[in-house]
């Protein structure tokens, strides 16, 4: 197998554990996906069997949740535009000025997430 199609295999692997319908069902697919790897790829494994637990708690959560809080999504949006507005300024005479700016813009970013577009639904 080429070290392309192994990043498919592997990918496609992952994929099915978060896509699992529940966290035992995505704990046997990490299991069974553990034992398949470390014959073939041994660090692989080991970093899976330290790491991928940890991001099973997205499971602890309520379906509807999990689509939004297993990505970084919001967080790179949210940096994305703190960086967008901080560059406007470019030079701060002080790092109170910036902090009071970024400051601003969260509470700014965080009126428009409780009242905007609804991207949780908080009463499943």
């Amino acid at each position: 197998m080429t070290r392309q199609e192994a990043k498919k295999t592997i990918a496609a692997q992952l994929r099915a554990i978060f896509n699992a319908p529940d966290k035992t069902e995505a704990e046997r697919l990490l299991k069974q996906t553990l034992e398949a790897w470390r014959k073939d790829y041994p660090k692989l494994a080991h970093w899976a069997e330290q790491a991928v637990p940890e991001s099973l708690t997205v499971f602890d959560f309520p379906s509807t949740h999990r689509v939004r809080l297993r990505t970084s999504n919001c967080l790179e949006r949210i940096n994305r535009e703190l960086r967008r507005r901080t560059r406007v300024a470019s030079i701060f005479p002080n790092p109170e000025s910036c902090l009071h700016l970024i400051s601003a813009l969260l509470v700014e970013l965080d009126d428009e997430w409780m009242t905007g577009k609804v991207y949780l639904n908080l009463n499943p």
